[in-house]
């Protein structure tokens, strides 16, 4: 073989290699307990940022043992009506986070509280794939543009212990 054609096969190689898998988040170290979903849709508003009402954003809440924040994980970004979101990639980033719990959250740019039929069966998966994994899904929270309007999946009993 060429020196050229080895150079480009190492090249490859190297491109395939995983050395490290990182995860970055940014926490204001909130102490205040999330026990309920009006306490997790406060600071998940206050999360959001300006896009809330032109872009469907999908975020992981990672907590410790006491449900207390340990921070917030934009997952994805996607369109005016919807983003990709991987139930692989929530494992992950709590696995990473060594989060004990999590709750998702995602906005409906369209006011629209009502859950899709793929939010409920994102959120089923994402909870069977935790459990396995000694983690705690509490809840999955909707969030529209308007203030103090969302739709919890555990105030309405979309999510079983």
């Amino acid at each position: 073989m060429k020196k050229k054609e080895l150079t480009y096969i190492k090249q490859q190689l190297q491109i395939q290699n995983v050395s490290e898998i990182g995860i970055h988040y940014i926490s204001k170290g909130s102490k205040i307990q999330m026990a309920t979903s009006a306490t997790v849709y406060k600071r998940l508003f206050d999360w959001w940022n300006n896009t809330i009402n032109i872009t469907e954003t999908f975020a992981v809440m990672l907590l410790n043992r006491i449900n207390n924040e340990i921070g917030i994980f934009e997952l994805s970004r996607g369109g005016i009506s919807g983003t990709v979101t991987d139930v692989r990639l929530i494992c992950a980033v709590a696995l990473l986070s060594g989060a004990s719990h999590i709750i998702l959250a995602h906005n409906h740019p369209s006011g629209n509280l009502k859950p899709s039929e793929t939010d409920i069966r994102i959120t089923n998966k994402a909870k069977e794939s935790l459990s396995i994994m000694d983690i705690s899904l509490l809840d999955h929270l909707i969030i529209s543009p308007e203030k103090d309007q969302y739709f919890s999946f555990t105030d309405n009993n979309l999510i079983e212990y």
